[in-house]
This record gives structure tokens, C-alpha cells and sequence, in this order.
């Protein structure tokens, strides 16, 4: 695909700077050539200007720039959609292919795709747009918006329901039972788990992945939250708008959490817990308790960063303040025998 830097411009809402010529391609900085277009933000501008790239995007404050370049108010969210333009994904017969197996009273669009070894179970219904790969499982009465993805090796457990734009990464696994047992005797016995995942629109979970049934009632992760590989939400959690939860972070049974949170990798908490909106946790915090919205909190037990940075520099002194204290110790055991 060859483009104009006065199209691509025109395709970001920016404005050219310097000479129009055709870009083929887009690459990061170091990997670009005379043919492609990268981008630069502070302090990258001088290593940008440097570099063999036929074209770079740049801030809409920056008025002069060595090479051709495209100015607009967010380089970062352009090159993101001239990914995209350069990049499109790959094409994908809509049809549902004659290896899959598919329930009773089953819904799928003319305009959706299932492709092959796909299960699909009884009362399912599939959108417009949306693509099953293969060997995904969709158990019985899943409804499944418009234009989502589900890679190879998803499941979905039965009553799992996905809004539209729902992108599920391979072996991630919706609606499996939550972690429920009762203790009689010594002896674990499994409380059912009869409740049911929603996910509501725009929302990305990443790969190997576990979002539990609710042991009655909706495990609930809502609209536009961005979930990374290996993570663990667990039965009758709900998750607010717009969070990202990174990778290896587990969210206990019952707890809710506020919109915009980022949890950091691994990241952990306790069930029955809330969390308040517009939170950061560090990596490795552990939540043990309800916290306030806008927090920024590390450590284990979760505090306040500024608290657990005291703490952390106090204890890379420990060491010190201790040989100090030993030798305070010796002089005052010596001036006690001289007395």
C-alpha cells in the first residue's frame, strides 16, 4: 500500500510539514527506512531527525523538523492508526466452516465467521462481524455482540455473554466455575456455581486468562477495561469502565472495583473489598482492604506510595542503623564498667 504524507495527514486530522512524497510502510525509529514513516516524542526528536525514515510523526507545537513530517496533537494515537492502515488484519471468509459443529437454535450473522473445529452449543447467538477461530468452544445460551474476536483455544462457559468489539486472546477461558467450597468434616464439598459472565463492550482480554462464573448472579467486567494475559477475576467480581489490569494480577471473590483503576503486574486482593475509582496499585500490591478512590498505592500490606517509599528507603538503612546501634551498644556497655 503506497500513501502520500498529504493523505496520511488528512487521515489523522494532522497537517504536512515540509515536502509530500509516497510512504509504503510505518516502522518504529531504529527499524525505519527511506519509504516508511515512524514518529518522535520528547525527548526522541533529535534521534528521529537522525534516523534513515522517510517521514516522522511529530507534535503539533513543533514547527520545524529536519524531515517531512506529520503534525499532530497525539503522535503516539496516529501512529497507532497508521498501524492499523498499513497493517490491516488478515481477511476471513464469512461462513461457518464445514468442520465446525454447531448446536440447536443457533443465531449466527451472515456477516460473522466461525472457522474450523469451533463448537458451538445449543442457543447460542454470534453478531455481525464477529470471527471464531479455531477450536474455540461456545457453550449453550452464549450470546456474543457484533465485531468481537475470539481467538484459537477460547472458551466460553454456557450463559457467557460478550457485548460488541469483545477481543478475547487464545486460551482464555470465560465462565468456568468459581472457587467455591464449604469445609463439613474435614472434607471440601463443592458449592454450584450457577451464575454467569458479562462483558460488556470494547472490552480485551488477554491470553490464558480466567474471568469465573458468579456463584449466583454476574461475574461483571465493564465497558472498555483492557485486561493483560494470565490474570485471575474471580467468582461474583465486578469490574469498572476503563480499567487496566496487568498481567499475573488475581481479584479475589465479591470485590468491586471503580472505573479507571490500573493494577500493576500481580497485583492482589482479598474478596469482599472496594475499590475506588481512579486508583493506581504498583506492581506486587497487595489489597487487603477497602481503599478511596484516586488512590496511588504500593506495597504489601496496599498504602499509600509515599508511605511505602519512606519505609522502603528506611530499610535499605537498616543495615547501616544497625551497625551504628551495635557500636552504641559496645560504648555504652564500656563506659557502664568504667562507673
Amino acid at each position: 500500500m503506497n500513501k502520500t504524507l498529504r493523505e496520511l495527514a488528512e487521515l489523522v486530522g494532522g497537517s504536512l510539514l515540509g515536502e509530500d512524497r509516497v510512504i509504503a510502510g510505518i516502522a518504529g525509529i531504529d527499524e525505519a527506512g527511506p519509504s516508511q514513516i515512524t514518529f518522535a516524542v520528547h525527548p526522541y526528536f533529535d534521534k528521529a531527525a537522525a534516523s534513515k525514515a522517510g517521514a516522522v510523526i511529530i507534535p503539533a507545537e513543533i514547527t520545524e523538523f529536519a524531515k517531512p513530517a506529520i503534525r499532530v496533537s497525539n503522535p503516539r494515537l496516529a501512529f497507532s492508526c497508521l498501524v492499523n492502515l498499513f497493517n490491516p488484519p488478515p481477511a476471513v471468509e464469512r461462513i461457518v466452516h464445514p468442520t465446525a459443529v454447531v448446536g440447536r437454535n443457533v443465531k449466527i450473522s451472515p456477516e460473522a465467521a466461525v472457522m474450523a473445529y469451533a463448537v458451538i452449543g445449543d442457543g447460542v447467538s454470534i453478531g455481525a462481524g464477529t470471527i471464531v477461530y479455531p477450536h474455540a468452544f461456545i457453550g449453550d445460551d452464549c450470546v456474543i455482540g457484533q465485531d468481537c474476536l475470539l481467538h484459537p483455544r477460547v472458551t466460553l462457559r454456557e450463559r457467557t455473554v460478550l457485548g460488541n468489539r469483545v477481543f478475547i486472546q487464545s486460551g482464555a477461558v470465560l465462565g468456568g466455575d468459581g472457587f467455591g467450597f464449604l469445609t463439613v468434616e474435614g472434607q471440601h464439598l463443592k458449592v454450584p456455581q450457577v451464575g454467569h459472565v458479562v462483558i460488556e463492550d470494547d472490552v480485551e482480554i488477554g491470553a490464558c486468562s480466567a474471568v469465573d462464573r458468579a456463584t449466583m448472579g454476574t461475574t461483571l467486567v465493564k465497558r472498555g477495561t483492557k485486561i493483560d494475559n494470565f490474570v485471575h477475576i474471580a467468582h461474583n467480581v465486578v469490574v469498572g469502565e476503563h480499567c487496566l489490569i496487568a498481567a499475573m494480577t488475581g481479584i479475589s471473590g465479591s470485590v468491586t472495583v471503580g472505573h479507571h483503576v490500573t493494577m500493576a503486574g500481580q497485583t492482589g486482593t482479598n474478596g469482599h473489598i472496594n475499590i475506588g475509582e481512579n486508583s493506581v496499585f504498583i506492581a506486587r500490591a497487595g489489597i487487603t482492604k477497602d481503599s478511596p478512590p484516586n488512590s496511588f498505592y504500593a506495597g504489601v500490606p496496599a498504602r499509600s506510595h509515599s508511605e511505602w517509599a519512606r519505609e522502603q528507603v528506611a530499610l535499605h538503612k537498616l543495615p547501616e542503623t544497625l551497625k551504628k546501634l551495635k557500636e552504641m551498644e559496645k560504648r555504652l556497655a564500656l563506659l557502664e564498667s568504667r562507673q
